[in-house]
């Protein structure tokens, strides 16, 4: 078995799609073909700001993780935001997602950003067990204000 990393590319589009499904099932948001079309473009546009890269095993997409530019007002500093990350059930222990954020410290090493940062759920156990190997939990607590 060979596990590598690798920006997405456009001939991509159907595996993407299926993980991207499993993501929001597994999260449990509704998403529509219109939003998952909207976030192919994002991931493309090099405006955007968006970036993905896939997890691949024997030829095959297993996992993919989103990620962005953010800055620090307060450090003066660009940093990096992993918004998501899923790695297929029936390859979870792969290692793939301990790859995926190593790409994306990669990515920020590369760009000169100062932290990588992300959120869970709280009852993401299996998650936040290589979150928890990889990086140091913060004492932040997020607050959402829906619009």
């Amino acid at each position: 078995m060979s596990l590598t990393t690798r920006p997405l590319a456009q001939t991509d589009h159907a595996e993407w799609e299926v993980l991207f499904q499993g993501y929001a099932t597994f999260y449990k948001v509704e998403q529509t073909q219109a939003m998952r079309d909207t976030v192919w473009g994002w991931l493309h546009d090099p405006a955007h700001g968006s970036n993905c890269i896939v997890a691949v095993l024997d030829d095959t997409i297993i996992g993919f993780t989103h990620y962005r530019p953010f800055t620090s007002n307060l450090r003066a500093a660009t940093n990096g935001f992993l918004d998501d990350l899923f790695v297929d059930p029936d390859t979870r222990g792969s290692g793939a997602a301990q790859a995926l954020i190593e790409a994306v410290a990669d990515k920020g090493r590369e760009n000169g950003w100062g932290l990588i940062r992300w959120i869970t759920a709280e009852d993401n156990y299996r998650a936040r067990g290589v979150y928890d190997r990889v990086a140091t939990r913060t004492p932040w607590v997020t607050y959402d204000i829906k619009l």
